[in-house]
């Protein structure tokens, strides 16, 4: 590295205060996606409830909107924690590598980025996560729709939006399998 004057800032510096700035990015984004089920499901237990109490079957209908929102959120969130990683692992750490390096290969830098990603279980995890998600952000909902559509409490105007929120859930659906499958960012 080159020698530091007084105040200089050196390239691998900026790269470590860069590193722990998506880092911190990164957990903020975790425990809020993550709180955003929670939040999905005391919504979908207020709204049923409210429903039932009531006795209002057409109270189900705000769940299609606010569980897509929520969802919506939710994965943008998770596609944003593993921009950050694949940035991190093929990107940041590399550079930073290559500035440690003293003239042999270098040091493996952030190698928890790359070495959690082995686990053998990691799969079914993550198969198991896309069943969680589509769950409870398009499942209930369509249970919820189904519900409304079977009971006695259906006009013209609303079937219409319930088949609008039928159809918003299922493009939710499909964008939670299509981020489901691994995607290489594009480095320019």
């Amino acid at each position: 590295m080159p020698e530091q004057g007084r105040g200089d800032i050196t390239v691998g510096q900026l790269l470590l205060a860069e590193y722990q700035t998506v880092k911190d990015e990164q957990k903020a984004r975790i425990g809020f996606r993550d709180n955003l089920l929670y939040v999905t499901l005391a919504v979908v237990a207020a709204v049923i409830a409210a429903a039932a109490q009531a006795e209002r079957a057409a109270m189900l209908l705000a769940l299609p909107p606010v569980c897509v929102v929520l969802g919506w959120t939710y994965l943008v969130n998770d596609e944003k924690i593993s921009a950050i990683g694949h940035y991190v692992r093929d990107d940041l750490g590399p550079r930073l590598a290559r500035l440690a390096a003293s003239g042999d290969e270098g040091p493996a830098t952030f190698g928890w980025e790359a070495y959690h990603r082995g686990d053998t279980r990691r799969r079914a995890r993550k198969a198991i996560q896309t069943v969680v998600d589509l769950t409870a952000f398009c499942a209930v909902p369509l249970a919820a729709l189904i519900v409304y559509w079977a009971s006695e409490d259906t006009g013209a105007l609303l079937v219409t939006l319930s088949v609008a929120e039928a159809l918003a859930v299922a493009g939710l659906g499909a964008q939670i399998i299509a981020y489901t499958r691994p995607v290489r960012v594009a480095r320019g």
